[in-house]
């Protein structure tokens, strides 16, 4: 609730109008049959007026007309209000999302974090939208009906008071028990979508290992434990639908049974049984829409504690709120790495281990281990993906903590190991990072990126379609259109993420020789697999078990490190074999 109203306040004029407009419609919904039971009555009395009757019918055709304007009206702005609302929702939820670590981020996971986006803003829209034209109208109706029902007859009005309160009172039973069964739906709708995705991204390693049977029972349990819940809180909602129409034409049976006698005794008149049951119908309008609703409340409820959860979460990751915003000096020393440990939270041994070096401009930094090494995790720590744990990280002589995250990343050009491109033109990937390059950089980048050749025998050129992902290109060519990216942003330090394993040793080595040459002026950061790659480069540093067992030049580390000379062997002899 408490999230509901911190964005409903923002559009609180819309919110007042919504109700006081629902509220003109529904007093115009009871005198209508007021106004009907009248003309009944006048016209059952002899010498019944003629002027009387038309003045009457005049009444109802004007509140008639009144109050359907008013339901147009509120219904428009109810929509454009949670429409908002929902809007809000997102964008918060989207901010936040981009403001959350790596370890944050995954805490909740990726298939959580879409459907809180859209499944349960869609959800909580959809019972605001319902709870303010469906739910917020019935304590109107009710008064209004009892005003009615006792200002008719005292009798009629108590049963159709008892009537209202039986109604009230199974609800509520009933909405307790269906708040655990929205809770558990919820949790189960998160499983069937990590479940679904998983099938979905992994449907050729599915195929790969003719596994599709065994899947498609695991998403069959998926969907059946969803499918189970649903059932449950559907047959709750059919057991409230059929005791409030019970409820309903039980009160209607005694209204026509009690109704001779008490018009025989001049309590009651001919037409009031007419607006009396027009009413109770009304009523019953509401109240049947009002319990499918506030049955869904549960959930948008759960759905709110949720999204709640990801908005109230404080990063572990923030910008210094007392430091200023630095001006780099653009010094030869760009990134220092002095004394950095780091260990990942809840784990019991550091990643990373008291490493000690620069990446200078104009040189080129290669950072080369085996599997588990740490590698990738530089890398996550120089974007602060990662916090240092211990020791200082420092870009252009300032700890990467006191600089806000989007000047250091604005200065950082990040090729990540998978390349990914986002679904659109291969112009619009390319000006990613830099939104006003020309056209001439762009084809700069490509023929540096040795990506040039293939993006100029598409028919579209820099023009041409790329899919989600990328998925129609090949490997090599994602990660040359990568690099080119990265070489449009022109920043003032390059991270290559082992984002040149997918491509030729011929096309490689064009690349390397293209790179040094364009990055000049810059720090360049290598992280690889292959020794070829980086043999290069100016100062290797090697990686084992989180710890920089040697730093130097290609053949100073072959003659020192025998980590490097092992690599180094294995990866000779393979090439040797082959």
């Amino acid at each position: 609730m408490r999230l509901i109203l911190r964005f409903l306040k923002p559009h609180w004029k819309l919110c007042l109008a919504t109700v006081l407009l629902m509220i003109v419609d529904i007093v115009g919904v009871i005198l209508i049959p007021t106004f009907a039971g009248e003309m009944l009555n006048i016209s059952s009395m002899s010498g019944a007026s003629e002027e009387l009757l038309l003045a009457t019918g005049i009444k109802m055709t004007v509140v008639a007309v009144i109050s359907g304007i008013c339901a147009i009206i509120g219904a428009y702005i109810c929509a454009t209000l949670t429409s908002r609302i929902g809007k809000g929702l997102r964008d918060a939820l989207y901010k936040k999302t981009l403001k959350l670590s790596v370890s944050d981020f995954r805490s909740f996971g990726t298939a959580s974090v879409t459907t809180r986006t859209v499944s349960d803003v869609t959800s909580i829209q959809f019972a605001l939208l319902s709870f303010l034209q469906m739910v917020l109208p019935v304590p109107v109706i009710f008064i209004a009906s009892l005003v009615l029902a006792f200002s008719m007859d005292w009798v009629m009005g108590l049963i159709f008071l008892s009537m209202l309160v039986i109604i009230s009172i199974v609800a509520f039973f009933i909405m307790r028990s269906a708040s655990p069964l929205f809770r558990r739906q919820q949790k189960l709708l998160d499983r069937m979508s990590t479940v679904l995705l998983e099938n979905i991204t992994g449907v050729r390693v599915v195929r790969a290992f003719n596994k599709e049977t065994s899947e498609t029972d695991r998403l069959n349990g998926a969907f059946n434990n969803y499918k189970t819940t649903s059932i449950k809180a559907n047959r709750l909602y059919a057991a409230l639908d059929g005791i409030s129409i019970l409820a309903i034409n039980v009160f209607i049976i005694l209204v026509y049974g009690i109704s001779g006698q008490r018009i025989v005794g001049g309590w009651f008149e001919i037409g009031d049984i007419a607006a009396l049951v027009e009413c109770a119908f009304y009523a019953l309008f509401y109240i049947m829409m009002a319990q499918m609703v506030i049955l869904t409340l549960p959930r948008a409820l759960e759905c709110c504690n949720r999204i709640e959860t990801i908005l109230d979460l404080t990063p572990q990751i923030t910008d210094n709120p007392n430091a200023e915003k630095p001006c780099l000096q653009h010094g030869k020393n760009v990134l220092e790495f002095d004394r950095v440990s780091f260990r990942f939270p809840n784990a019991d041994e550091y990643s990373l281990k008291e490493l000690n070096f620069a990446c200078r401009r104009g040189e080129t930094t290669a950072i080369i281990g085996g599997t588990g090494s740490g590698k990738s995790t530089i890398a996550s720590l120089i974007l602060r993906f990662n916090e240092v744990t211990d020791g200082a990280l420092r870009f252009d002589g300032i700890d990467i903590r006191n600089l806000p995250q989007k000047q250091l990343r604005d200065n950082l050009a990040y090729v990540q190991q998978r390349a990914w491109l986002f679904a659109g033109t291969i112009a619009d990937n390319l000006r990613y990072g830099n939104p006003q390059a020309t056209d001439e950089e762009l084809w700069k980048a490509l023929e540096v990126a040795q990506a040039e050749e293939f993006v100029r025998s598409l028919p579209d050129g820099l023009n041409s379609f790329v899919a989600q992902g990328g998925t129609n290109f090949s490997g090599g060519q994602k990660q040359r259109l990568s690099i080119a990216r990265a070489l449009v942003k022109r920043p003032e330090l390059y991270i290559f993420d082992d984002s040149l394993s997918a491509l030729d040793f011929k096309t490689d080595a064009a690349l390397r020789k293209a790179l040094a040459n364009e990055t000049r002026d810059v720090a360049v950061v290598i992280i690889a697999q292959r020794i070829s790659s980086i043999r290069h480069a100016e100062q290797i540093v090697v990686l084992n078990e989180g710890e920089a067992v040697g730093i130097g030049t290609h053949d100073e580390l072959i003659k020192s490190c025998s980590v490097y000379r092992e690599i180094y062997e294995s990866q000779t002899k393979e090439a040797d074999e082959r």
